[in-house]
């Protein structure tokens, strides 16, 4: 795997909340996540910082003793570590009362892609020269989506659309949404924040991703999420998935 990445402020935030973390691990395999905190004068910081510490001690820790076949229970367990990680520092300090943040983590082996996410971060697969989002929003207005109340065009801009309904650290449970998908040569997974997808649509970012060497990507993608407001902060994740891995799988 081939990892790039980038985050930004964007143009209307005094701060950064945004965080990510991916890592190529032994054996063509990688993992990555993105995080989009909130809450707090600090507290989005402080909450995807944790997210993404947490994740990578996860996986440090006990990459080790995956089994194949056990992807989904590894991951899974990593994101509740993580959720209850960021709700006890947001229970300990009372200035950090009611903080979260989204997250969306990837872990692509063995010509799979596992992905958990919670909140309105996401997830997409590039493949063919298409784009497929991988993950469902947790939000409000996707709920309003889903059951026909509005179209796709109206929540792109529903006044709502960054009320999520699920986030790491609100509450000790959290139950985090689950999805895979085959990779193959040539392959790239996506993670973004919001930050990315309120600004560009998805047929832009195809389009980059087709038109632009791998590691100028990411840089491309914020400067289209600025040219067009930047009005959240950005992260863009990109994982590609190489030949030698796929040969060797």
């Amino acid at each position: 795997m081939k990892i790039a990445a980038i985050t930004d402020i964007g143009s209307c935030r005094q701060e950064n909340q945004d965080n990510y973390c991916a890592q190529q691990l032994a054996g063509g395999t990688a993992w990555g996540i993105v995080c989009d905190g909130m809450g707090g004068v600090n507290g989005g910081r402080i909450a995807a910082r944790i997210a993404t510490d947490t994740m990578q001690q996860y996986f440090a820790r006990h990459m080790k003793a995956l089994q194949p076949g056990m992807e989904k229970t590894f991951i899974m367990r990593g994101f509740d570590i993580t959720n209850r990680a960021v709700y006890e520092k947001s229970t300990s300090d009372p200035e950090m009362q009611g903080m979260g943040t989204t997250g969306v983590c990837a872990y692509a082996s063995r010509g799979m892609a596992h992905v958990v996410h919670a909140g309105d971060s996401r997830a997409y697969l590039f493949h063919a020269g298409g784009l497929r989002q991988i993950t469902r929003d947790h939000s409000m207005v996707q709920q309003l989506v889903d059951s026909g109340q509005i179209t796709r065009e109206q929540a792109a801009v529903h006044p709502q659309k960054n009320l999520i309904t699920r986030a790491l650290g609100v509450s000790a449970n959290i139950v985090p949404e689950y999805n895979r998908c085959e990779i193959e040569e040539g392959d790239i997974l996506l993670l973004c924040t919001d930050g990315l997808t309120n600004m560009v649509a998805d047929d832009d970012i195809a389009q980059v991703l087709r038109e632009v060497p791998f590691f100028d990507a990411t840089s491309i993608l914020v400067d289209r999420a600025l040219q067009a407001g930047g009005q959240d902060n950005i992260t863009v994740l990109l994982m590609g998935v190489e030949a030698t891995e796929v040969n060797n799988g």
